[in-house]
């Protein structure tokens, strides 16, 4: 049985700059060959529930001021029409076309490079409180006895107002929230998760929750967390990646 994981995905140079997250997310692909994979990205919310039913998901370039090879990467990977179907059957979400926005190609274009495992995205519905969003993966966890890989990706911490130069001293308010989750995480203390609004300097490491929230999706779908990557980069991003069961 495939885990799930929540990939923090940091800037969309990642796909071509060669971080200690970026050869990682190369080696962590070659250990896993799912049927399909089924994303939350941070950067598909929704009012609603959604699910893309495209067979040809388009590559999303939803950013600016980056350098033209970036906006050259296409990850041409197909979509799973009939499990997007069944996902809306099953979580009552509304069926759309949807391409890959960079939380999902990003890491999957490091991950599976040949673009030949199908994508079916799921939105990020804005309004949903924490224990939602768990039992959102919940609901998807029965994916991964069928070979389905349930990917959250997002960023442990994300605060844009305060990036920094590559390679620059990470700040303690970045440490502390960090650690903070691990703990949680390896006590396994969901309670304190739905709260984790609460947690040391969160709403400066989260000053908006989307890039948080796809964690809890990813841990709601799995089991026990286990920290497979971390890093930092811009100093204030913080590139972990978690394996749950």
């Amino acid at each position: 049985m495939l885990p799930s994981l929540f990939i923090s995905h940091g800037s969309p140079m990642l796909a071509l700059t060669p971080t200690p997250a970026h050869h990682f997310l190369r080696k962590l692909g070659r250990t896993l060959r799912p049927k399909a994979v089924v994303v939350v990205s941070a950067h598909w919310e929704t009012e609603r529930l959604q699910v893309s039913r495209s067979a040809t998901p388009t590559t999303i370039h939803d950013f600016g001021g980056f350098p033209d090879a970036l906006f050259a990467v296409q990850y041409p990977a197909p979509g799973e029409p009939v499990l997007a179907k069944r996902l809306a059957q099953q979580l009552g979400a509304t069926e759309t076309e949807r391409g890959l926005d960079h939380g999902a190609w990003v890491p999957l274009s490091l991950m599976h490079p040949d673009a030949d495992i199908p994508v079916v995205s799921l939105s990020l519905p804005s309004r949903w409180g924490a224990s939602e969003l768990i039992a959102l993966g919940e609901q998807l966890a029965p994916l991964r006895q069928e070979g389905i890989l349930v990917i959250g990706s997002g960023s442990l911490t994300h605060n844009l107002y305060e990036l920094q130069a590559q390679g620059s001293q990470v700040p303690a308010w970045v440490e502390r929230f960090a650690e903070w989750v691990h703990a949680r995480l390896r006590e396994d203390d969901r309670d304190a998760l739905i709260h984790w609004q609460r947690g040391p300097d969160a709403e400066r490491n989260h000053p908006t929750p989307e890039h948080f929230q796809p964690l809890l999706v990813a841990m709601g779908a799995g089991g026990q967390a286990t920290l497979r990557h971390h890093s930092v980069e811009h100093g204030v991003l913080a590139m972990d990646v978690y394996q749950f069961a």
